[in-house]
Order: C-alpha cells, then sequence, then structure tokens
C-alpha cells in the first residue's frame, strides 16, 4: 500500500473543467482560466457560484488544491463536497469539507460532516484550525470513500476518519454523488452562529479551485450501474490509514480540533453507537468548551441544523 504521504499532486490525473465538470450557478461568479486548469468562484452581493460534476460516482478519491478568499470574510461559506440530494431530497447523503470563514485578525475554520439517508438531524460534524493560512497560498484537500471508510486529508495528511459500523446501518453515506465545490452566503449562521455577516464592502469574495481530481466509480445516471475503471493509477489511491499517517493524524487532531459531536454531551447523552472514544480528545475538548463537553448543561441557547452544504450547528467557538 502507498503512503498518502508520497500521494503528489501529479501522481493522480487531474482533468480539464469542461471534461469533468459543469456551472452550476452564478453566472459570470463562475471563471474558468489556464486551459481549464484553475476555475474561480466569487461571491458578491448578487449571488454566490458554483460547479458539478458531470458523473455521479459510487466511491473514489475527489480532490482539489484550493485558495480560501483573504480579510474579512465573516459568513462566508467555501464547501467542496459529495451529495445526492438533488436526487434522493428526503434521503440524500452527503460528505462535506466546509470552510467557514471569519472577522479580521481571526482563522478561517474546516468543518467535515458525513451523513446517509437524510439523516441530518443528527450530524457528524467536526471542526478544526488549520496549522497554515488558507487564504495564503493554495493546499490541496482530499476525500477518500470506500463501502468501509472515508478519510478527509489536508495536504495529505488525514485529519479524520470515518469507519463503517453495523450498528450505522444507512446513515453510512452508501449511494452514488456528484461533486460539488461553492462559494455563498452563510450570514445566519457561519460566524459565532450568525453574529457576523457578509460584509460585501469587502466583495467579491474570490476562492481558487486548481487540480481537480475525479478519480472514483462513475455510475450511469440511468442505469446506476457503476462503470469501474482499475486503471493503473488507481495503485496510488491510498486505502487506509498507514502508522506513520496516524501519528501525523493524531497529532493534527490534538492541536486543532475544535469540535467533534461525538463528545457533545449537549446534543447526545450518550455518543453515537459508531464514536471511538479517545480520553485524550475527551479531556482536550472538555478544557476548551466545559459546557458543551464536560456537563453538557447551559442555560440558554440551542443547537442549529441546516440544509444541504450547511450542516453546522451553530456554536459560538
Amino acid at each position: 500500500m502507498l503512503s498518502v504521504i508520497t500521494l503528489s499532486r501529479n501522481l493522480l490525473p487531474t482533468i480539464p473543467f469542461d471534461e469533468g465538470y459543469t456551472p452550476l450557478f452564478g453566472d459570470n461568479n463562475l471563471i474558468i482560466h489556464k486551459d481549464g486548469k484553475m476555475v474561480h468562484l466569487s461571491l458578491d452581493e448578487r449571488t454566490g457560484s458554483g460547479f458539478v460534476s458531470h458523473d455521479l460516482y459510487l466511491h473514489g478519491y475527489f480532490s482539489a488544491s484550493i485558495k480560501l478568499p483573504a480579510d474579512y470574510t465573516a459568513g462566508v461559506v467555501v464547501a467542496f463536497y459529495m451529495s445526492n440530494g438533488d436526487m434522493y431530497q428526503k434521503n440524500h447523503d452527503e460528505i462535506d469539507f466546509e470552510f467557514l470563514g471569519n472577522i479580521r485578525g481571526k482563522d478561517w475554520r474546516i468543518q467535515t460532516n458525513v451523513y446517509g439517508n437524510g439523516s441530518t438531524n443528527i450530524g457528524r460534524e467536526e471542526r478544526f484550525g488549520l496549522w497554515f493560512d488558507p487564504a495564503e497560498d493554495i493546499h490541496q484537500y482530499s476525500i477518500l470513500w470506500t463501502d468501509s471508510q472515508i478519510i478527509f486529508y489536508i495536504d495529505n495528511v488525514p485529519i479524520r476518519e470515518v469507519k463503517r459500523t453495523e450498528s450505522m446501518g444507512g446513515d453510512f453515506p452508501s449511494k452514488p454523488m456528484t461533486l460539488y465545490a461553492t462559494i455563498w452566503d452563510a450570514s445566519d449562521w457561519a460566524t459565532n452562529g450568525g453574529k457576523y455577516k457578509v460584509n460585501y464592502k469587502y466583495a467579491p469574495y474570490i476562492a481558487e479551485f486548481y487540480d481537480l481530481v475525479l478519480h472514483g466509480c462513475a455510475v450511469d445516471p440511468i442505469e446506476h450501474v457503476a462503470k469501474c475503471d482499475n486503471a493503473p493509477s488507481s495503485k496510488v489511491i491510498p486505502s487506509g490509514v498507514t502508522p506513520v499517517q496516524r501519528i501525523k493524524m493524531d497529532n493534527f487532531r490534538k492541536k486543532h480540533m475544535t469540535y467533534s459531536y461525538c463528545y457533545d454531551k449537549i446534543r447526545y447523552k450518550a455518543p453515537p453507537s459508531e464514536c471511538v472514544i479517545n480520553p485524550k480528545e475527551a479531556e482536550r475538548l472538555r478544557k476548551y468548551d466545559p459546557v458543551t463537553f464536560g456537563n453538557g448543561r447551559r442555560h440558554h441557547g440551542k443547537h442549529h441544523h441546516h440544509g444541504s452544504g450547511s450542516q453546522e450547528e451553530a456554536a459560538s467557538f
């Protein structure tokens, strides 16, 4: 098995925009550069923007190198995610990277989420800070999705692993999905639970996407039959977390994780069945936010939940 550390951008084929994707919304706020190798998505007072893959996929490795907008970005959300919400409105699946903007002087935060079969009432969010400024340069964000696990990577370092358990049942994403990239106004929840809104005096907010990788099992949209291609390049796809990567993942989580649903005592009296409780993570989060991760009691307010592409319970961190 090849270590993900050696999985460079060049090993997997990237495809020009028009071969793999189509604009989703935003008209002129989506601009394609460099023969389709770079895409700019922008948000202004008129609209956000986004694109979507031509094909549906059942499992695979999906990646983009992204540079986020700089300066005041409160209320702005950039999302790189998989969903089938247009096909399964009541029981859709989703795997999300969401980048949550912030006020000037505060860093972007990153949120990951996974759910299946329309289980939006559960929500499996984890939130992290980063060890770099994602508005300063491009960084690679990747999703590995198999029938038994989902792994999120940043610059080839795994940051989160979701293993399928029997008890999850249909809550593990298991239907074909398309890949999306969007930028949009989430003033009502994205920054401190909606306290800070998008300020269009700083618009346009531009997110840059490069090195788009769609390496999965394409599925016929009518027949829903997977056309799996076991080309040689699939050998460079990671098949799990190696011991070296696990050390890197543990270090990342120790330094940068600020929220995990598994430890949220307000939402859950007992952790959901798939959670593997790490006592060190539990203790660190409890010190970070004793109300949410400690006794689970507070006097006012409640968690809110949102629809596709905005799965965050609006906690104030």
